[in-house]
């Protein structure tokens, strides 16, 4: 199943390749924030809510050889010296995440209500078609590329958390299947995994074939590794995949819940009723997520939220 993207997004994309790269090993501790363009968000309308600031950057992709543009996020009020660091959530299609599915916003909104802890966003592009799914269907390069530069570029350039317990890697249809299939593999980096309608249907490698479900049999496969889920799928997403030949869509949700409860995995598992798979109704749910996985943090020394209004 192919997820839409929007003309803005496709555009987003189109005019990062034409700005000059900045080669994620050449950025130096405290440099990364100061660089990038200031972009706009949308912001929430409301009376009292401040807004966070965002910026565009053009990083040289070492692992896949090619441009790729990144957002991040830093919260109203942030601040270089705050000890331990904030709390971080890295979103896959960055693009969406900015404006469909409106992340910034989103933590705008619940920073304000004291519902949820300042977080720095990190917002990956990872472009469509059969290009987006060579990154984000269970493809190891991915994985190495999050490990070996990104995050490492993310700690270097601002105030983050270094712990996985305080980190959330968020994604929707291909992109809630790479964010289990990272936390799984890199789980010293990523403690928490937000995964609405996650394509797990798919084989390995980005591959439409059978084998299917891949990434259930690899969770049977592994060792328990220190990783919290919060799993939610369409109660209407029941298409056959492939056409009509491959797995039922929330079929294949429900199998990857089941071999994470069966392995002990802390697990929260939704079917939204009247859900579908687009993006309005990953918007709808995406808060609730953040605010669920969250709360179960202690704020002991912590960057913490304002008091609840």
């Amino acid at each position: 199943m192919r997820r839409r993207r929007g003309a803005a997004s496709r555009g987003a994309f189109a005019a990062a390749l034409m700005m000059a790269a900045i080669p994620l090993a050449a950025q130096r501790t405290g440099t990364a924030a100061q660089a990038g363009t200031i972009v706009p968000y949308g912001r929430d309308p409301r009376p009292g809510i401040a807004a966070g600031t965002l910026r565009q950057f053009t990083l040289f992709d070492s692992v896949y050889k090619r441009n790729r543009l990144v957002w991040v996020y830093t919260p109203p009020g942030y601040s270089a010296a705050a000890r331990p660091g904030y709390d971080l959530i890295v979103a896959f299609d960055g693009a969406d995440y900015r404006d469909t599915i409106p992340l910034p916003m989103i933590l705008d909104t619940l920073r304000s209500g004291g519902h949820a802890p300042p977080f720095v966003a990190v917002l990956v592009d990872d472009s469509a078609g059969s290009v987006r799914i060579g990154e984000l269907g269970n493809r190891a390069r991915f994985v190495e590329l999050l490990g070996r530069q990104l995050i490492p570029w993310v700690r270097r350039g601002w105030n983050v958390t270094h712990d996985p317990a305080r980190t959330i890697v968020t994604g929707s249809s291909a992109g809630g299947l790479a964010a289990a299939n990272v936390a799984l593999a890199r789980p010293d980096l990523f403690g928490n995994v937000l995964a609405q309608s996650g394509a797990f249907w798919r084989g390995n490698e980005g591959s439409n074939d059978a084998p299917y479900e891949w990434l259930t049999t690899r969770v049977a496969s592994l060792p328990k590794r220190n990783v919290r889920f919060l799993v939610d799928v369409g109660a209407l997403e029941t298409i056959r995949t492939i056409g009509g030949r491959g797995p039922v869509f929330i079929e294949a949700v429900r199998r990857f819940r089941d071999a994470l409860l069966a392995k002990g995995y802390a697990v929260r598992y939704d079917e939204v009723p009247g859900a579908q798979h687009a993006p309005e109704y990953w918007r709808a749910r995406l808060p609730d997520g953040i605010v669920a996985l969250a709360s179960a943090w202690p704020h002991d020394g912590a960057v913490a939220p304002p008091t609840p209004r």
